[in-house]
């Protein structure tokens, strides 16, 4: 249960959404990580731009609000990844593991296949990132799409 105990808390994170055309929009945003399910699960909730900022148009460009369940399955020895954004009605399934000393999480069935990962873990920080993959031919061609770096509040 160690792989994401750690993220047990409330995050600050800056945002940076990184479109296909080049550009590059800047945020803020808050993350909240809790055991539920009877300590079964890890709930996580993902909001940008914070609460506080929500209807400031500028911030609109970087909106996620969303919800992850991360429950273990020892059968697998991985993790069950199930990601809601109610507002852009996305949905991603995803199997998360240990690669190293960072985290990866890639989707179950879904095209464009998708990668995310947790990397430059301390106990107050990381680095999260998410990847699109834009290759053909079985060939995986990954283009970067999201980064958020968080600080530990609690």
């Amino acid at each position: 249960m160690g792989l994401y105990g750690w993220l047990i808390g409330a995050w600050d994170m800056d945002v940076h959404v990184l479109p296909a055309d080049g550009a590059r929009i800047e945020g803020k945003g808050e993350i909240h990580f809790g055991w539920v399910l009877e300590g079964r699960a890890i709930q996580d909730v993902w909001i940008t731009p914070p609460r506080g900022f929500r209807d400031d148009p500028a911030a609109a460009h970087a909106d996620f609000y969303g919800s992850t369940f991360r429950i273990y399955d020892p059968g697998l020895d991985a993790w069950h990844i199930f990601w809601l954004d109610p507002t852009k009605q996305f949905y991603s399934r995803m199997l998360g593991r240990a690669d190293g000393t960072e985290i990866e999480q890639l989707t179950v069935n879904e095209t464009p296949r998708r990668r995310w990962r947790f990397s430059d873990i301390t106990p107050d920080s990381f680095h999260w990132t998410a990847d699109v993959d834009e290759g053909s031919g079985g060939a995986a061609k990954w283009r970067r799409h999201i980064e958020f770096f968080a600080r530990r509040v609690s």
